[in-house]
C-alpha cells in the first residue's frame, strides 16, 4: 500500500475505532454506576441542567471513556502507520484532545474534572499507545 494512503487510514481507523470505543464507555456508563435521581442524561441541555447533582463517582466513565478511546485509537494509528508511529499517535492524541476541550466549553463540569481529563486523559494516553504499538 502507498506510504501516503496507509498513512490516512492509520488517522482515519485510529479516529473511528477510538470514537466506538468512546462511545461504548459512556453508553454502558449508566448501567455501571446510575445517573443522579432526577437528572436528564438523554440531552445536552438536561446534562447542564442537573449537573450539580452529580457525584466524583459519576466521572469515573466519562474519564475512562476519554482516557481508553484516545489510548486504543493512537495505538490503532501507530500500528497502521508506515513511519513516524508515535508522531500518528500524537496526531491521534490532539484530535481527542481538540473534542475535549469542546466537551468542556459545551458542558459544563467541575474544575477538578476537567483539569484531570484535559491534562491525563489525552496526551498521556495517545503516548503511551504510541509506545505500546511501537514494541
Amino acid at each position: 500500500m502507498h506510504p501516503i494512503l496507509r498513512n490516512i487510514l492509520a488517522i482515519v481507523a485510529g479516529l473511528i475505532i477510538g470514537s466506538m470505543v468512546n462511545m461504548g464507555l459512556i453508553m454502558i456508563s449508566g448501567s455501571i454506576i446510575p445517573p443522579p435521581n432526577g437528572a436528564d442524561v438523554t440531552t445536552t441541555e438536561g446534562l447542564k441542567a442537573s449537573m450539580h447533582l452529580f457525584e466524583p463517582r459519576h466521572f469515573i466513565f466519562p474519564f475512562l471513556a476519554h482516557a481508553l478511546g484516545t489510548l486504543v485509537g493512537a495505538w490503532i494509528a501507530a500500528l497502521i502507520a508506515g513511519r513516524r508511529k508515535m508522531r500518528f499517535a500524537m496526531v491521534i492524541g490532539i484530535f481527542f484532545l481538540v473534542g475535549g476541550i469542546a466537551n468542556v466549553v459545551m458542558l459544563p463540569s467541575p474544575v477538578w474534572y476537567t483539569i484531570l481529563d484535559l491534562v491525563a486523559a489525552y496526551i498521556p494516553m495517545a503516548y503511551i499507545g504510541g509506545k505500546l504499538a511501537g514494541k
